[in-house]
């Protein structure tokens, strides 16, 4: 009967429309926008059966194991049999999270494996039907997150290497999977809405929709104006974005740059002509692998991280930091001691990056800016020498001081700008940071 309602509840709202061309989206969307805008800091969550193989030996490859090591639909449907996380704790998660001082969890609901980590109705590939585990991880979850005032979002992957109906295939998936060479693009697609109406009616109000995989074959009949519309319908509030590399197209609500500061291309996959106006975030991995990797120990210092984090606040943009949980439900040790070093730091120096949008001066080699009304922060990541020769501003500055001290800096305007003096006694490790007021 619920499987029977999901479909029902699905085709009725397919029924009713679903242009998104003209979005014009709703003072709820808007709103929401804005919590995200001030949020900054988020927890992303890769998690599935994958983290059974821990990476397979190999460095960076975990949530991608199916494809990197060729493992046909036959033999990796045999993975969610040895998936039972019975030390899984989600009050113990979002406790983590909040100390770390973030705002919210993006998690994946489901993968490019196809598996679902939900109870989901239309298809029983699913953490429920065919784990010993048999329970709803995002039920539990979204409990925890709602007695902590946390948001949750769901990842949603496009992209399927399991689902016959995911035809013709990508750049992804191809010819090791068994699946016949034949199918049907709109059944799939069907398919994957009525997941997301799952998504979107079985767990309350949540926070969004992360989109990925349209990369794999960008140019297809993905549906994007009915599958937002389909989002926006279901729940107004609901924020959309996808991790297309593209500029964003009508109906989404924040743009993503992955392992990139907006711009920026190291990756060699991100778009940089497009800065749009829409609320932005960056994601990042803690080493080199978003799923769990027992062999893949390139951790990030939290130095690199926290600074990586303010350049993104500099950019007016959230830092999503990744985590892949063990197969046992447990986060990593050496991840959640990165994320509490993160959350002291935040604990001192948050309110130069909550609740702040970008700052006047873009980043630049020395650091960033963010701004809170008439407050400029002026964050000093690295400078060798001990003045810095701040761009000319539009308001005129009233005052420069220390932010750990609240002393005055010594500064002069020039006809380049404004020279501050910078004493290296007064230099901290991470940040230097100046409160500047106009």
């Amino acid at each position: 009967m619920k499987k029977i309602s999901i479909l029902f509840l699905f085709a009725f709202l397919t029924m009713i429309g679903h242009s998104q061309e003209s979005y014009t989206p709703s003072d709820e969307n808007l709103k929401n926008r804005e919590w995200f805008q001030d949020a900054k800091f988020g927890l992303f969550i890769h998690w599935g059966v994958y983290s059974v193989m821990a990476g397979g030996g190999d460095q960076g490859i975990a949530e991608w194991i199916m494809n990197q090591k060729r493992i046909p639909i036959e033999q990796y449907e045999k993975l969610p049999s040895f998936f039972n996380p019975t030390k899984f704790d989600p009050n113990k998660w979002v406790a983590t999270v909040k100390k770390a001082g973030m705002k919210y969890i993006t998690i994946t609901s489901k993968h490019h494996d196809g598996f679902a980590m939900y109870d989901s109705k239309v298809s029983d590939y699913n953490i429920v039907d065919r784990t010993p585990y048999g329970k709803d991880i995002l039920q539990q979850l979204k409990e925890a997150c709602d007695k902590e005032g946390i948001k949750l979002f769901f990842y949603y992957s496009q992209l399927d290497w399991h689902h016959p109906d995911y035809y013709p295939r990508g750049r992804t998936g191809q010819g090791y999977t068994g699946r016949p060479q034949h199918g049907d693009w709109d059944k799939y697609i069907d398919y994957m809405n009525a997941q997301l109406t799952e998504l979107l009616t079985n767990y309350g109000e949540v926070g969004g929709i992360w989109f990925d995989g349209m990369w794999d074959q960008i140019d297809a009949n993905w549906r994007l104006d009915e599958t937002y519309s389909l989002i926006h319908k279901l729940q107004q509030g609901a924020l959309v974005g996808s991790n297309h590399h593209k500029a964003p197209f009508p109906g989404e609500d924040f743009q993503m740059f992955e392992r990139d500061l907006p711009g920026e291309n190291t990756m060699g996959f991100n778009q940089t002509g497009t800065i749009s106006e829409l609320p932005l975030e960056m994601c990042e991995t803690m080493n080199g692998s978003w799923g769990f990797n027992l062999k893949d120990h390139n951790y990030k210092s939290t130095k690199r991280l926290i600074q990586t984090m303010v350049k993104a606040a500099g950019y007016g943009a959230n830092f999503l930091l990744n985590t892949g949980p063990m197969p046992n439900g447990e986060i990593q040790p050496e991840n959640v001691d990165t994320l509490m070093v993160m959350g002291k730091w935040l604990d001192k120096y948050g309110e130069s990056i909550y609740g702040t949008r970008k700052g006047p001066i873009k980043p630049l080699h020395w650091g960033a800016t963010t701004q809170k009304g008439k407050t400029v922060y002026v964050h000093v990541l690295q400078l060798a020498e001990d003045n810095l020769l701040l761009p000319k501003l539009e308001q005129k500055i009233e005052s420069i001081t220390f932010f750990d001290d609240g002393t005055k800096a010594k500064y002069k305007n020039t006809e380049f700008g404004t020279l501050i003096h910078l004493p290296y006694d007064k230099r901290q490790e991470v940040d230097t940071i100046l409160k500047v007021e106009l």
